[in-house]
């Protein structure tokens, strides 16, 4: 029992960081971790995988269940024989013989220790499961970027985004490295919007619904990693019938000024394509 409550501490703790280590490394290798974290941050992941395959490598060199051994001992000593004769050992084996009682009394109250212990066992089994199945989907189930129907959730929480923020407050309009989350956050907070009408783009993304006659070209959004992801949509002249939603696209056309002050694309060419290797903005 001792030895399988060994293996699985050890497995639970440097076995799935190693496999996750392994996989990192293999995304890294195959250009896909870009899929979950943003370019700048795959040296770091990278980084701390071969620390994690090192520090596993050197795990094994320890003897299995040496990760509970704390390096002293737990026993007590011994009194002197000679003790007992001292007033003061009579006194406390007095004060111990009293606190036995008590306890003796006291035995009812300790017996949901078991209990607890079975509990705090069947939280660690249900934990080890747990962990051991997410990483065993990630060695499984291939690389893919996030969703569609996740974009069109998230569509709306935030419509300023980070992403040209700055460019948009010093009203810079030289507008020719804009990406998607560039021109959202233009069309969001511009105050001049005179000032990007008749500006060319040429933008990527893929097709979600819009309001009206026309679609949205929508684009993922990340600063770190894909949890921080936010949507950011393009209201797009083209015929919500002619493409799926889902779909990907380039778009060529203009910027257009509304008469109530709002933005749209104008496009002259659109093209559908496949989904890129990078399908995410920075």
């Amino acid at each position: 029992m001792d030895r399988r409550r060994a293996l699985a501490t050890r497995w639970l703790g440097v076995g799935l960081a190693s496999v996750v280590a392994v996989v990192t490394l293999g995304l890294a290798v195959t250009g896909r971790l870009t899929l979950y974290i943003s370019p700048e941050s795959v040296w770091f992941a990278c980084a701390a995988a071969v620390v994690t395959l090192a520090g596993a490598i050197w795990s094994c060199t320890l003897p299995l269940g040496a990760e509970g051994d704390h390096g002293h001992d737990h026993g007590h000593a011994q009194a002197p024989a000679h003790a007992s004769a001292r007033p003061e050992a009579k006194a406390a084996d007095a004060e111990a013989a009293g606190a036995e009682a008590a306890g003796a009394e006291a035995a009812g109250a300790g017996s949901t220790a078991p209990s607890r212990r079975s509990l705090a066992g069947v939280g660690a089994v249900a934990g080890g499961v747990v962990a051991t199945g997410v990483v065993a989907a990630a060695l499984v189930l291939p690389p893919a970027s996030l969703s569609v129907e996740l974009a069109m959730s998230r569509a709306g929480e935030q419509s300023t985004l980070f992403a040209g923020a700055d460019t948009v407050a010093l009203g810079v309009a030289d507008t020719s490295t804009f990406g998607v989350g560039d021109w959202a956050s233009v069309f969001a907070a511009a105050t001049n919007t005179t000032a990007y009408d008749g500006a060319p783009v040429t933008l990527t993304g893929f097709v979600t619904p819009g309001s009206g006659d026309g679609v949205n070209l929508t684009r993922l959004v990340i600063t770190h990693c894909v949890i921080d992801a936010q949507t950011a949509a393009l209201p797009v002249d083209v015929d919500p019938g002619e493409y799926d939603t889902g779909q990907w696209v380039e778009v060529k056309g203009t910027v257009r000024a509304d008469a109530d002050g709002s933005l749209h694309i104008e496009p002259t060419d659109v093209v559908a394509i496949d989904e890129p290797k990078d399908p995410y903005e920075y």
